[in-house]
């Protein structure tokens, strides 16, 4: 474990603090808790993690290593009719894949039912809980607004004696889904609509992933996170900004149990947004399960598992970690600087490969027929030490279409009629003429070679100013590629209206047969490369022998330098805080 300072550990890059960072090494020199530190990351099992939960358990994770503590891996897995093994495995991979272990310090709230029950008799016992009859509209109604203080139950002065029987009739199955919970008893008339009477148990007969039919009463979220922090004893919960309405309960509910341990401090952070993303469990299960996207995993998701299949590194998730850094303030980060991270990372790491998506043959004419050469190729000028492969050169080629004009555009310096271009590592050729077809489409290109320019340099010192990618037609593997768009066509999905009308119609192209660089036709899932001008491609997994597929991970245009590294100053709206439908 980290053996620094608190104050030296928690410093980053340009050697200031953040605030969540400044305020745990505060509390460690003041001695709180003991010195410990002991942080969480407890996310529900209920959806697939996205790139706004990277925030969360890099920060828990990264702080405890930091800093000389420990961090937890709990799932809160309180409410069974949307969570699942699934998301249990899937959470955990992703995790890891972003390089944190939560070594043996693996826990469920579900561990805790029956002390977080306990618990709850306990409050009813003092008077501070109660068993409530109204309808999950009524309690809504009941509520108030955030202007508007709302209305006493009419069952919420029941003797202490009739809700401990109440509630132990809840436990005890004898009533049916929705028709009874148990509320805490705070203030109707709180400012802070969270405080006013949350519930903290409903009856649901759902079967629970680990629990079975033990329970057909679940806990709240509100009632399970503190305690369930208490219980382990966490020391800082570290949340994101939406929680901050929660706070005052959460200390509610810490006050009202006989504390295990020191008491937990819950501070909080802007999550991450993203512009062309939407970051709420509910609308990417609506994505799935309304077969907009393949899976969670598809490619053109925000979550963990669709970027590592689109073939986003971990190392540049990190980049783009950094390059945010935590705020108080809720803003819209401009998804190119994600790309941005993403870019350099590949650019650093991603061998180079030659793939034409949109191919026409081109032709030598005075090339030798049968002849083959091997050129050399730099494998990646980023790194010098990965040197040189051999890539195959023959009589016929492929290049693609818009490298080719018959009549070209002003300033055009790729191929045309009696224009000169280099091949990439190979020679320097001419056009001399093209075949078409019926309708007047250009089939094949005839060219001419300079036999005197091996690896691209005229003998004489002309100079070139084009340079294409290519690929042997005789040599070329083949591939399905995928390239990918935004999933939505709006920086802001849903601020106009349903989120759904706002998905972008050509978010995926597909191109069938494409010719690749033979060097490929062995690459494994998730292997990396930088297609020559096109960008940077992953292999999917769903590739097998005889189908290599290709996803596109990022073009090489980069508009971030254009954005000036800034985020956007739009704030995400921030909605009044009510409890979730889970809770009724």
């Amino acid at each position: 474990m980290n053996d620094r300072r608190p104050e030296e550990a928690a410093e980053r890059e340009g050697g200031a603090l953040d605030f969540i960072r400044a305020q745990i090494a505060a509390d460690l020199k003041a001695g709180r808790n003991g010195g410990r530190l002991l942080t969480r990351f407890p996310p529900e099992p209920n959806g697939y993690l996205h790139i706004g939960h990277t925030k969360a358990f890099s920060l828990n994770f990264s702080v405890a290593r930091e800093m000389g503590g420990k961090c937890n891996l709990r799932f809160d897995d309180t409410n069974p009719e949307k969570e699942d093994v699934e998301y249990v495995e899937s959470i955990m991979e992703d995790i890891r894949w972003l390089g944190f272990d939560w070594e043996d310090r693996l826990f469920y709230a579900s561990d805790y039912f029956e002390t977080l029950y306990q618990w709850a008799e306990g409050l009813i016992a003092k008077g501070k809980a109660y068993v409530c009859d109204l309808s999950a509209e009524e309690i809504r109604q009941y509520r108030g607004t955030l202007t508007e203080p709302g209305r006493n139950s009419p069952y919420r002065d029941r003797p202490v004696e009739v809700n401990l029987d109440l509630f132990r009739r809840m436990r005890a199955g004898e009533f049916p889904d929705g028709s009874r919970v148990l509320r805490a008893k705070i203030d109707m008339a709180a400012p802070n609509i969270n405080m006013r009477d949350p519930v903290m148990y409903r009856i649901r007969r759902a079967h629970h992933h680990r629990t079975g039919d033990a329970w057909c009463i679940y806990p709240s979220y509100d009632w399970a996170h503190g305690q369930s922090d208490a219980i382990e004893g966490i020391t800082h919960s570290l949340c994101s900004l939406e929680f901050e309405d929660h706070r005052p309960l959460y200390d509610w509910f810490l006050d009202q149990i006989p504390l295990p341990s020191d008491r937990p401090r819950q501070i909080e952070f802007a999550r991450l947004n993203l512009t062309y993303t939407v970051m709420s469990k509910r609308m990417l299960r609506a994505l799935v399960e309304k077969g907009i996207v393949t899976g969670w995993d598809d490619p053109r998701m925000p979550t963990l598992s669709a970027m590592r299949r689109r073939g986003y590194p971990a190392e540049g998730i990190h980049r783009f970690l950094d390059r945010i850094g935590m705020a108080k303030r809720g803003s819209v980060v401009d998804i190119g600087l994600l790309e941005h991270a993403v870019r350099e990372e590949l650019n650093r790491v991603a061998p180079r490969a030659m793939a034409v998506l949109r191919p026409v043959r081109v032709v030598i004419e005075n090339y030798p027929e049968g002849q083959v050469e091997e050129l050399d190729y730099t494998v990646n000028p980023e790194d010098p030490s990965a040197g040189t492969r051999k890539v195959p050169f023959s009589r016929e080629l492929y290049i693609e279409a818009d490298d080719f004009r018959e009549v070209p555009p002003p300033k055009y310096h790729r191929l045309s009629p009696g224009q000169e271009v280099r091949l990439r590592a190979a020679y320097i050729i001419r056009c001399t003429g093209v075949a078409k077809d019926a309708s007047g489409a250009v089939t094949e290109i005839r060219c001419s070679y300079d036999p005197d320019s091996r690896g691209g340099s005229a003998a004489d010192g002309r100079k070139i100013k084009g340079t294409i990618h290519w690929v042997s037609a005789q040599h070329a593997a083949r591939a399905r590629v995928r390239l990918y768009d935004h999933l939505f066509r709006v920086p802001f999905p849903g601020d106009e209206g349903d989120f759904l009308d706002d998905i972008n119609p050509d978010s995926l192209e597909i191109i069938e047969d494409a010719p690749i660089d033979p060097a490929l036709a062995d690459a494994k899932p998730e292997d990396r490369f930088q297609f020559e001008r096109l960008g940077y491609f992953c292999v999917d997994l769903e590739s097998k022998p005889g189908l290599l597929v290709f996803n596109r991970t990022v073009a090489l245009r980069d508009t971030w330098a254009k954005l000036e590294g800034k985020a956007l100053e739009r704030r995400p709206r921030r909605r009044a805080a009510e409890p979730s439908d889970e809770d009724f």
